[in-house]
Parts: C-alpha cells; structure tokens; sequence
C-alpha cells in the first residue's frame, strides 16, 4: 500500500473519529437538555401542587369564620326588614325587635332606642311645638291666656293691668309677669291653667298655702310653675337635641293614650313638689332642692311597669279635684 493511500486513509478515520465524538456530544448534550427541561417542569409541577395545598389549607382556616359572618349580617338584616314592617304599626314587638337587632350589632348599647307609632309621634311633634312658643305681651291671645289665669286664681277680685304690682300676689317676681316666661315660654302658662282649669282644689290649695305648716320664707307659686314646666321637658328629653331617655319613652306610651299627658303630668309634679316641700320643712333657698327631688320621684314612678296612664303614678294621688 502506497504511503498516499495511507495517509488518506488516516485522514479518513481522523474525520470519522471527530464525526463519533461531535455525534456523541450532540446526543449527551440533548440528553442533558431533555434532563434539565424535565427537572424545570417537576420543579413548576412541586410549586404549583405546594400552592394549591396552601390555598387550600388557608381556605379551610377562612371558611367557616367568613361563613358565620355572613350568616350573622344575613340574620341581622332579616331582624331589621320585620322590624320595619311590625314597626309602623307601632306595636311593642316591633320595639324589641329593634331593639334586639341594635343589640346584635353591638351597637348603642347604652343608647336607648325607641320606636314611634303614628299617633305617638303626631302627639310629640305638636307637644314640641306648643314648647318653641315663647311668651310675647304684645300678642293678644297671650294676654287673653294671662287674663284666664288670674281670673281662674282670683275668681272674685278685680283683673289688674297687664304691669302691676298685684301679679306678684300669685307668684311671679316683677310687676310684669311676662319677664318670668324665659325658661319654659308659652307652654308654662298653658300648664298653669290647665292646672286651674282641672284640678281647682289642689290649685287653690298650693296658690293660697293652705295645707301643712309653711315656712316664713315660702316659694313664689307662678314662678315655681314656670320652673316645673321645664324641669319635665328636660326630665322627657324633650329640649331640642336632647337624648332619649327612659323616662322620656314610657312617658310617649302615656301621651298614645291621652294628649294632654303632659299637662296632666305637671299638675302632678306640682302637687309632689309642694308635698316635699312640706315634710322636709323647706325654706325658699331650698327649692332646687325640692325640685331636684321631685324629678327623681316622678322618673322613678314613671318606670314602674303598673303605670299605664298618669292617673296610675303614686303622686296623682295626692291631688284633689
């Protein structure tokens, strides 16, 4: 053999071996790949199944506590929608349906929340109007509802002037009587002589200081009344803004029943307070005392579940017709 022939032949197998090795590298190298592609696809495969436990784990833990939260807002706004159908019928069980949703929600707990009816919140409306009226001399149904007064006080003395020293006979402090309206308006007349009007013999008796042993010093009857008026409407809440309070709400259940509630009412917590004033021998520095105490007694009274009416409060005993 030729030596030519030889070398080519060597080339030949140099080409063929370097062939086997790139072929061999190729496939080790798509094998490698292949491995890698698979291992990167596992990996994905383990991070989603991992996720999917967690999401899965994690719903569990949330399920149930989101589950009753909604069934409690579910309840509580079924409570609500009875409510305020049973509600504007006004009865007692719309009331403490109400009352009893607030509760859940755990809210005004120490609120007092109260349901009107119709009737109850017509009567309010105009109670609270009769007390924006202030007292004006120049009008003259004012001075007409002054003049019934001293006549219903005074059957048999003569009228005086609208300004004269002789109105401070009946209790108010001046010569003009219109100066002692500022606390309680219009309505503090109107409940004085809803006092003469209907229950004369305790009116009398109280104006004259006829009953029990008296101090020297006693309080001025008109002016006294003027301040009842307006111890109520703060005892009922029934100042602008004011809160509602117990009191206040059993007294709109009497006001259903009987419109003039309030007068009624007052002439009770007159007769009271001049009945406190007796048996603690009061003097006339003591009566916000007095009536501090009379407020006391009648919110007490007002609370007791036999009261229906205010002919059912202990004190309306004490008046006399």
């Amino acid at each position: 053999m030729s030596t030519k022939t030889t070398r080519r032949r060597q080339h030949h197998g140099e080409i063929d071996d370097s062939k086997d090795e790139h072929l061999n590298t190729s496939q080790s190298d798509s094998l490698r790949e292949t491995l890698l592609a698979e291992y990167d696809s596992n990996d994905r495969h383990l991070e989603d199944s991992s996720q999917k436990s967690q999401q899965k784990i994690w719903d569990q833990k949330h399920r149930e506590p989101f589950c009753l939260t909604c069934l409690s807002r579910f309840v509580n706004s079924c409570i609500r929608w009875i409510a305020s159908i049973v509600v504007t019928s006004g009865s007692i069980l719309g009331r403490l349906l109400c009352l009893q949703s607030v509760n859940q929600c755990g809210k005004y707990d120490e609120k007092i929340l109260f349901s009107l009816s119709p009737l109850q919140e017509e009567r309010l409306q105009y109670l609270k109007k009769r007390l924006e009226i202030s007292f004006d001399i120049s009008r003259v149904d004012h001075q007409v509802a002054l003049k019934q007064l001293w006549k219903l006080a005074y059957p048999q003395r003569e009228l005086p002037p609208l300004k004269s020293e002789k109105w401070k006979d009946m209790g108010w402090q001046s010569a003009d009587p219109s100066t002692d309206f500022r606390s309680a308006g219009f309505l503090s007349l109107e409940n004085l002589i809803f006092f003469a009007k209907h229950y004369p013999e305790s009116f009398q008796r109280i104006l004259h200081k006829q009953y029990g042993k008296r101090s020297e010093f006693e309080y001025p009857f008109a002016a006294a009344g003027v301040n009842i008026s307006f111890m109520l409407t703060q005892m009922l809440g029934l100042q602008p803004d004011a809160q509602a309070t117990k009191p206040g709400n059993h007294f709109l259940e009497l006001l259903e029943l009987d419109d003039m509630a309030f007068d009624r009412l007052y002439c009770v917590a007159f007769q009271l307070l001049d009945s406190l004033w007796l048996s603690k021998h009061a003097t006339y520095m003591e009566f916000n005392e007095i009536l501090k105490s009379t407020r006391a007694q009648l919110e007490k009274e007002l609370l007791l579940e036999s009261v229906s009416r205010i002919e059912d409060l202990p004190a309306y005993r004490l008046l006399n017709r």
